[in-house]
């Protein structure tokens, strides 16, 4: 089932590059969560480090930012110190949390990179509820920030 605007944010607990966490203890603040295909790649590079260099823009807006791809901790980990991101990375490596959103196996591309064990590239803003607020299909990497900003 496709996320819609305005419908609950699935909940789940996950690890990332920083330790464990919950989707419940971002209640009460806005939370980008991005789904991205892979760890160092060009595209997604450019996706983090546009989030990374906007990031204080966003924290000022009340919001967080998670990243979801279907690597593990160590790679996430590596990815975070190449590029100095200061977000956390959350290790979806069977796939649960990106199915829920609808991220892994959508449509026949989706299906085919589920089969390469990666996610769509997508994001989810999710409202001081828990609620989807808004969702961007095909974002823009260089200039992800500034689409999200447009958005908090």
């Amino acid at each position: 089932m496709k996320l819609k605007i305005g419908d609950p944010a699935p909940m789940f607990t996950a690890t990332t590059d920083s330790g464990a966490i919950n989707l419940a203890n971002y209640l009460g603040k806005k939370l980008v969560l991005y789904f991205y295909p892979m760890d160092d790649t060009p595209g997604c590079t450019k996706q983090a480090c546009s989030l990374r260099d906007h990031y204080g823009e966003i924290r000022d807006r009340g919001a967080a930012v998670l990243g979801v791809s279907t690597q593990d901790d160590a790679s996430h980990q590596r990815f975070t110190t190449k590029y100095q991101l200061n977000f956390p990375l959350v290790a979806d490596t069977d796939g649960a949390i990106g199915k829920a959103y609808g991220a892994v196996g959508d449509g026949f591309l989706g299906a085919a990179m589920n089969l390469m064990g990666m996610a769509s590239r997508i994001t989810f803003i999710i409202d001081e509820n828990g609620h989807i607020a808004h969702i961007i299909d095909k974002p823009d990497c260089a200039n992800h920030a500034e689409e999200v900003l447009k958005l908090l």
